[in-house]
């Protein structure tokens, strides 16, 4: 589906694009640090990523609209690297491909904090477990993640963007856990001497969906397998961790 992968990539540059006029760098790896955030989002910066995030969701819909009228894609997606709600169930298989396959798990839903609390993140769902399900739940959670970015940006709270903390005592001791797009990412922290990190476990919920993977593409032709294989998007150095 070469104009899907096409009018995609466009739209992710210009997203990335904003993003980097409004935060001075294409990709927020490092962007909630200790205290706070990296940078501060100026009223004018804020309208312009809420007007390309509002020019994302109209674009998806609009690219969601041709690939359910695209017989052929479809029919190729459908039935395609099928993993069952009872295996995805045994193999703990959680985020985007655990919610097409039954598993209705979402952290900002089922352990909320601010401000996943007041805003309600849709849960979306699906049954059948394909590739087909797995494309539905992607363009149903991006719309909603439109909403979602929106909601925040009109809502942002003033004044500064970044307070002082003080170095935790080693040997303390933390967890952390937030719904990524993949699913729940996990992190053990303990701190050293002078808040230095003496010891740092993160996991990643590609870990349980690789052995799903495996099963998934039983019973498909070799030309599915990076079909089956891209639906499901896991990390490949997840599995170190």
């Amino acid at each position: 589906f070469g104009f899907g992968l096409a009018q995609f990539s466009r739209i992710k540059e210009e997203l990335l694009r904003t993003v980097s006029q409004a935060f001075g760098q294409r990709y927020l790896l490092d962007a909630v640090v200790p205290g706070g955030t990296q940078a501060d989002l100026s009223a004018e910066t804020a309208r312009s990523l809420a007007a390309r995030i509002a020019a994302t969701g109209r674009q998806a819909a609009e690219l969601r609209a041709i690939y359910e009228d695209h017989a052929g894609v479809r029919e190729r997606f459908t039935g395609a690297g099928v993993l069952t709600p009872e295996l995805a169930l045994r193999l703990g298989v959680m985020g985007l491909v655990g919610r097409a396959s039954g598993q209705a798990l979402d952290v900002r839903n089922d352990i909320p904090s601010a401000p996943y609390d007041a805003l309600s993140p849709a849960k979306v769902v699906r049954q059948q477990g394909d590739v087909a399900a797995r494309v539905a739940v992607r363009f149903e959670e991006l719309a909603d993640s439109c909403r979602l970015a929106q909601a925040l940006l009109s809502s942002l709270p003033p004044g500064a963007h970044r307070t002082s903390i003080e170095a935790p005592p080693s040997g303390s001791f933390g967890t952390g856990l937030v719904e990524g797009w993949r699913g729940p990412v996990f992190v053990a922290l303990e701190a050293g001497p002078g808040g230095a990190i003496h010891r740092c476990h993160p996991h990643d919920p590609s870990w349980q969906s690789w052995p799903a993977l495996e099963h998934a593409i039983l019973g498909n032709i070799v030309a599915d397998f990076p079909l089956i294989n891209k639906s499901f998007n896991l990390a490949y150095s997840a599995v170190d961790l």
